[in-house]
């Protein structure tokens, strides 16, 4: 099998293990694990952290996502590199779509343990589309730059914990959405990677080497 394909089974096998877990038999209910985040995200609940979370959240909506990522692929563009501005962009939305068809299988109802103050997003819940979006373009674009990756790596941590942390506070998702979402992500887009690169020799090694020339 290969490199590629291996990864992205190890994605397609989380969403599947999440899956079975919070529905076995296609039923869909209430685990402990998703009760006491829940719970405890309802717990810390105020005011400011009302405002905060509404905000924090959108890092995650491909409303400001997909202008970021065209961003990103103009920018490579002009540096000549066509290949990573193409990945950029099949990261954030081969990403997204993922986790809208995996919605539509699981069709696993949205969190109701507690009321929210916010309108219920329409779809699924299962896997955390925001979380999937946000961990696709943050782990796409720490592997195509090459400069300060272990500064912008800690930078775009903190805003993928923070998106995902603002969905169950939200409760809007459960956390094992927001965490096979992210696991997943990573996975794609690390096969994605590989596919697109390392197959062929390519990769960042291979571009640092040009530049260096």
């Amino acid at each position: 099998m290969p490199k590629w394909a291996f990864i992205w089974s190890l994605g397609l096998a989380v969403l599947i293990a999440g899956a079975w877990r919070i529905c076995p038999d296609g039923l869909c209910g209430l685990v402990a694990f998703d009760r006491y985040g829940l719970s405890l995200a309802h717990a810390w609940r105020t005011e400011t952290l009302d405002i905060l979370m509404q905000g924090i959240t959108w890092l995650g909506s491909l409303a400001l996502l997909v202008p970021l990522a065209l961003g990103m692929s103009a920018s490579l563009v002009r540096q000549s590199r066509q290949r990573e501005a193409v990945f950029i962009l099949l990261a954030l939305l081969g990403s997204s779509a993922v986790a809208h068809v995996t919605k539509l299988v699981i069709e696993r109802p949205r969190p109701d343990l507690f009321a929210t103050w916010l309108a219920m997003p329409a779809d699924w819940s299962y896997p955390s589309a925001h979380a999937m979006q946000a961990t696709s373009l943050a782990v796409a674009w720490l592997l195509v730059t090459g400069q300060r990756r272990r500064i912008l790596a800690g930078v775009l941590g903190i805003i993928v914990l923070w998106v995902g942390l603002s969905r169950i506070y939200l409760q809007v998702h459960f956390p094992s959405d927001v965490i096979a979402g992210t696991l997943a992500a990573i996975a794609w887009v690390g096969g994605l990677y590989w596919l697109t690169f390392r197959r062929e020799g390519r990769g960042l090694s291979g571009h640092k080497r040009r530049h260096a020339a």
